[in-house]
């Protein structure tokens, strides 16, 4: 009979230099979310349109991540089983980052919109590539009493890049002087040179993790999983994906219906935020993106943004406890009813300032959106496929994200009558539809230490 071995405890800087990569990819993604509404509105997309444009970004990562997933539970190299595609996710995005901005510039044959989206599209995959193989590694290299806390200091470092880098376009322009508007069809400056920085730090952090975290081999996996139950046929390739999936367990798919409200509500925020806020609080005419009040408007919001990552990072610390307390379902059911909130606040709000308050509800729900579905999720799967489910998982991310890009610009158009703080409403309805809808999720728990 096989014995298995518990998997040595890390001290918290080895699991801090383990997910310090996720700060670089926050850092980058958090420019994405910030900006790229606000780019492609300057390169002439109108606000019902904007969805659509923003499909890009979960159809890629729909594709990308289970496929990376698959290959990553099945590679060994030199650098170990998920730090070449933390390598090569790095450079392209780092890449997508320098050219996105310029859209206006490269566009010699295609209209400016369509470079941009098509950059979107690549920086994005670029995202997931990287992003993918955190999520595995935690679960790869953490015993299971240390998973909550893996997954903590990885939202952490998430939500700390994203606060700096939703900050710095605002940083650039208050205090180092450099342009927060340019002619129609031009990116700010500020923009830009945010977008530059972004691709320094964001190489720079996944390189550092790659050279300070080691992976455990082939072999020593194998004594830490004895006991995992080999099947004696599995499907080959690609195609065993589908396999997974079709065999997915029962938490996995409860877990999929609170990630449908909390991404839809989401990608609402992350898309009409800008021209939410600057309609119904700058009170800025639709299809004005010239103006200094959008200007003004698009930097508050990199800054709101930047707030409720910085909540979330400091929250993600406390979940651990929280969870223990309480447990993980009740920790997460509070933070989405808190995000809820939140973003139901934004509309009865006039004063830019008492946004900030909106913010720390979000940012609650933010903190524990990116913690708590993988602590549950990684206690009901196979080690041996924790690369591929996770992937999978992404699905019921990015499922969501894709509903709404299809139907949230026509929402708007049509039923909100072109007003796009109603959909930032309709959000919070349905983060804290997400709330009740996990407490329903089987929990296979055991004792955090």
């Amino acid at each position: 009979m096989n014995s298995t071995i518990e998997k040595p405890r890390l001290s918290f800087w080895q699991i801090w230099n383990m997910s310090f990569g996720f700060f670089g990819i926050q850092f980058g993604f958090a420019l994405q979310n910030g900006n790229a509404s606000r780019i492609l509105q300057t390169f002439g997309a109108d606000v019902e349109h904007l969805s659509l444009f923003w499909l890009a970004a979960p159809i890629t990562g729909m594709i990308v991540q289970p496929i990376i997933g698959h290959y990553s539970d099945r590679t060994w190299t030199r650098l170990g089983r998920r730090r070449p595609y933390f390598l090569t996710g790095a450079l392209l995005a780092a890449l997508a980052l320098i050219f996105m901005p310029n859209s206006a510039v490269l566009a010699s044959l295609l209209p400016p919109i369509m470079v941009g989206a098509g950059l979107l599209m690549i920086m994005d995959a670029s995202f997931n590539v990287a992003m993918e193989p955190f999520r595995a590694l935690v679960a790869d290299n953490l015993p299971e009493s240390q998973r909550s806390v893996g997954f903590s200091v990885q939202t952490f470092l998430i939500g700390a890049g994203a606060v700096l880098g939703s900050w710095l376009p605002y940083i650039f322009s208050e205090y180092f002087g450099v342009s927060k508007t340019a002619a129609p069809g031009h990116v700010p400056d500020n923009v830009i040179y945010s977008f530059y920085a972004g691709a320094v730090v964001l190489a720079s952090a996944l390189l550092w993790t790659v050279v300070t975290t080691k992976e455990y081999s082939p072999e020593e996996r194998a004594k830490f999983h004895a006991d995992e139950e080999q099947p004696d046929e599995e499907a080959k390739g690609l195609l065993s994906i589908f396999t997974d999936f079709s065999k997915m367990p029962l938490t996995m798919k409860q877990l999929g219906l609170v990630q449908f409200f909390s991404w839809f509500a989401l990608f609402s925020m992350w898309v009409f935020s800008t021209p939410a806020i600057a309609q119904h609080i700058y009170h800025v005419a639709p299809g004005d993106t010239s103006s200094v009040r959008f200007a003004d408007a698009g930097n508050w919001v990199g800054i709101l943004f930047g707030i409720y990552n910085g909540v979330s990072a400091l929250y993600a610390l406390m979940l651990p406890s929280i969870a223990r307390l309480t447990s993980r379902k009740m920790a997460h059911a509070f933070s989405l009813v808190a995000g809820g909130m939140g973003l139901l606040s934004i509309y009865f709000i006039s004063n830019p300032q008492l946004l900030i308050f909106s913010m720390i509800g979000i940012g609650l729900a933010w903190g524990s959106i990116l913690a708590m579905p993988y602590a549950i999720l990684s206690g009901s799967i196979p080690a041996r496929k924790m690369g591929v489910y996770m992937g999978i998982f992404n699905f019921f991310i990015t499922f969501p994200q894709i509903v709404n890009g299809f139907f949230g610009g026509m929402i708007v158009k049509h039923l909100f009558a072109g007003q796009a703080i109603y959909a930032i409403v309709m959000a919070g309805v349905l983060m804290i539809l997400g709330a009740i809808s996990v407490l329903n999720v089987k929990d296979h728990i055991k004792k955090e230490g």
